[in-house]
């Protein structure tokens, strides 16, 4: 069976920014939009950015690895090689990282490339990488 994509909706509290974020910073192809809301293409998966103001910038955070991982986020698995030309992107346009670009789990099943950042809105996003991809779900 191949793997589908996903569909994920999510508040932000100005769609231009949402826009110049998603569109601009992380070079997602926008499909359908209203005034309400945009659809993204996130590396062929549907993202779908809602207007939805006073539902945003949620700010729990995890203890992993040494790090407070923000709690909710989303992201996606690229290949090395994408998660450091994204990485190299996101520096260059000044993003700020929740968790700047590192390798977590050094050395232990399911060592991966991670960084966190959030968009314009609040909401935390998560990137990785594996050098092997079979390292996803190890224990």
């Amino acid at each position: 069976m191949s793997l589908r994509p996903f569909h994920l909706a999510f508040p932000v509290d100005d769609l231009a920014a949402a826009r110049a974020f998603y569109g601009g910073v992380m070079g997602c192809a926008e499909g359908r939009s209203s005034d309400e809301w945009i659809d993204f293409n996130f590396y062929g998966h549907q993202i779908v950015t809602h207007l939805a103001p006073g539902q945003v910038g949620d700010r729990a955070s995890n203890h992993v690895d040494g790090h407070g991982v923000p709690v909710p986020h989303f992201g996606i698995v690229l290949t090395m090689e994408d998660w450091q030309a994204l990485a190299d992107r996101l520096h260059a346009a000044g993003t700020e990282f929740v968790i700047e670009p590192t390798i977590r789990f050094k050395g232990q099943p399911g060592e991966q490339a991670t960084m966190f950042f959030r968009d314009p809105a609040g909401n935390a996003l998560e990137f990785k990488a594996f050098a092997d991809d079979a390292m996803l779900f190890a224990t």
